[in-house]
């Protein structure tokens, strides 16, 4: 079973000021979305599930169906205040997150799956690092992470947020900070 690539896109651009998943910073106005997806279907993902917010439906449609010859295309709407069974509904006017974003997926995804940002740039080899290990090593009790070495994830050009991994001595994951 080749494994699906979850694009959380449901990001409300506030501080960007619009749909940043979709504006083209290529040399052929590409997203950066689109090399994440040319470098999926290179590396043998069979499937691509996007997490949108319901408006961008039109929007994102109208750019990433003409993949749909290459690879399977789903999309699943990230709603503010989802209905999960067993727990208690609280009213947001925000999205809830990562967590949030991978559950409305559920229903969508039966195999392997990988989760990137629609708006980050990860590289071929991280791509075909993530398969090898989703078609090869990936169980219920043993799941993968790519990381960056944090110098070179950081931006001249204004401030981020990092997550910094710290790991055992067999390079298992034992706390992000």
């Amino acid at each position: 079973m080749r494994p699906t690539l979850l694009i959380l896109a449901a990001g409300m651009g506030s501080r960007y000021g619009g749909l940043k998943q979709i504006d083209g910073i290529g040399p052929n106005g590409e997203p950066i979305i689109e090399y994440s997806i040319y470098d999926a279907i290179k590396s043998g993902f069979g499937k691509i599930v996007f997490v949108i917010r319901k408006e961008f439906e039109i929007a994102f449609k109208d750019r990433f169906d003409r993949f749909s010859d290459s690879i399977n295309i789903k999309y699943v709407y990230q709603e503010v205040n989802l209905s999960i069974d067993g727990i208690d509904t609280v009213i947001r006017e925000k999205p809830w997150g990562t967590s949030h974003a991978v559950l409305v997926a559920k229903d969508v995804i039966a195999e392997p799956f990988a989760v990137i940002n629609a708006d980050d740039y990860y590289g071929a080899e991280a791509f075909m690092l993530i398969v090898d290990f989703l078609k090869n090593e990936c169980s219920p009790s043993l799941m993968s992470m790519i990381g960056y070495t944090l110098q070179n994830t950081l931006s001249e050009h204004g401030t981020v947020n990092r997550g910094v991994c710290k790991l055992d001595e067999h390079n298992n994951l034992i706390e992000v900070v």
